[in-house]
């Protein structure tokens, strides 16, 4: 059964598909949305701003929400600029309008707009309440989901919770695109960092009685999709491998590496094991990143270059120690022709990060793959299967 909003709560956010890098540095061909919504009550709300690249298009949608009237409250739940970044706008446009926000909204806020908002902003504490009417807002914070200052709301009348960047996703508003994929590249290169802060979100959000979920990017979550992205959420947030499989990344120069690394994969499917094999050198780092943290086990295959190691697996193996990868069957193979450098050059990375098992055999190719690689590649992927 489709959910539908309370007539009174109005979707006013903006679609961005003109975009080629969200945050200058995640693509996305399928755009993103930037979700703000109005409650028309006794007392009126908006519920967040939009990125200052739609401002005007967003201050459209407002006035044809309102149709006249004033609002009497601005909630700022995050403070980034893609969801904050027209409250100068809004604030200058209703002079008697409230900012809600936490303790730690308002200096932020300012440092961005250089506005105090003094006499004009109400701060909430958890668990805090604002009437509007036949709709309220209840306010609990959620630190480091992504950034410091986060909170989300949650609407009783409705059993709505606004969840700042919490379930969110790249692509557009439209619930009928596919969520998962597009949802686990968010998380995991955005808020992945922050597992046990999000752990905490969803102790708190289990306490309540939700029937959807409104994040600030992405589709309204309710019913089977809602119960899934609970189930991902939790995953995602324990570091917990999704599927039993195996992500083979390999970064090569002349393609030598890259026939090598296929055919492990194919090695890995006569094991048993799904398989996906990803190109460091043209497909999103993003991607191979979300994908990682996907499966149980990872293959990394990469040449040498300058004394260390290919630079787009050199990428990879930075983001994955920034975003806490841990717990993961992990295979290596290097190739160099002369002086092979990238075997040690990933060693070194990999032990920064936690509880990874690191398999044997290592497997070092020289130019092109030898008979005695292929036998060492054959025990490395049944080495997986075992530790899988």
């Amino acid at each position: 059964m489709s959910f539908h909003l309370d007539p009174a709560i109005v979707p006013v956010g903006c679609f961005d598909d003109d975009i080629d890098l969200f945050e200058s540095q995640y693509a996305v061909p399928g755009g993103v949305s930037y979700n703000s919504y109005v409650i028309l009550d006794e007392k009126t709300a908006v519920l967040d701003t939009v990125d200052p690249r739609k401002t005007a298009e967003w201050l459209d949608n407002l006035d044809r929400a309102l149709a006249g009237r004033t609002p009497d409250y601005l909630v700022v739940h995050h403070v980034e600029p893609d969801h904050a970044g027209s409250v100068a706008a809004l604030a200058e446009k209703y002079p008697g309008m409230t900012l809600v926000g936490n303790a730690r909204t308002f200096p932020m806020l300012c440092a961005f707009t250089g506005e105090s908002y003094e006499g004009r902003t109400l701060i909430v504490k958890e668990g805090d309440e604002l009437e509007l009417g036949a709709h309220s807002l209840s306010f609990y914070l959620a630190p480091m989901v992504h950034w410091p200052e986060v909170m989300v709301s949650y609407e009783k009348s409705g059993r709505i919770l606004f969840s700042a960047d919490g379930f969110g996703r790249f692509g557009s508003a439209n619930p009928a695109e596919p969520w998962v994929d597009e949802a686990r590249r968010y998380f995991i290169n955005i808020v992945g960092k922050y597992g046990t802060n999000v752990q905490a979100l969803l102790k708190k959000a289990a306490s309540l009685d939700i029937a959807a979920v409104c994040p600030l990017h992405g589709p309204v979550l309710s019913g089977e999709r809602l119960t899934l992205a609970l189930e991902k959420y939790d995953l995602w947030s324990r570091y917990v491998p999704e599927e039993r499989g195996v992500l083979v990344a390999y970064a090569s120069i002349h393609g030598h590496t890259a026939k090598a690394a296929l055919e492990l994969a194919d090695m890995l499917r006569a094991e048993g094991l799904t398989a996906e094999t990803m190109d460091l050198a043209r497909r999103d780092w993003a991607e191979a990143v979300a994908g990682a943290f996907r499966y149980s086990g990872l293959v990394l295959a990469a040449a040498s270059y300058d004394a260390g190691v290919f630079p787009p697996m050199a990428q990879l193996l930075a983001r994955l120690k920034s975003k806490g990868f841990k717990d993961r069957a992990v295979g290596l193979m290097e190739n160099g022709s002369w002086g092979p450098t990238a075997l040690r050059t990933m060693l070194a990375e990999l032990e920064g990060m936690k509880g990874l098992n690191v398999l044997e055999p290592k497997v070092t190719i020289r130019s092109a793959v030898s008979e005695e690689n292929r036998a060492q590649m054959r025990e490395l992927a049944k080495a997986m299967a075992e530790a899988l």
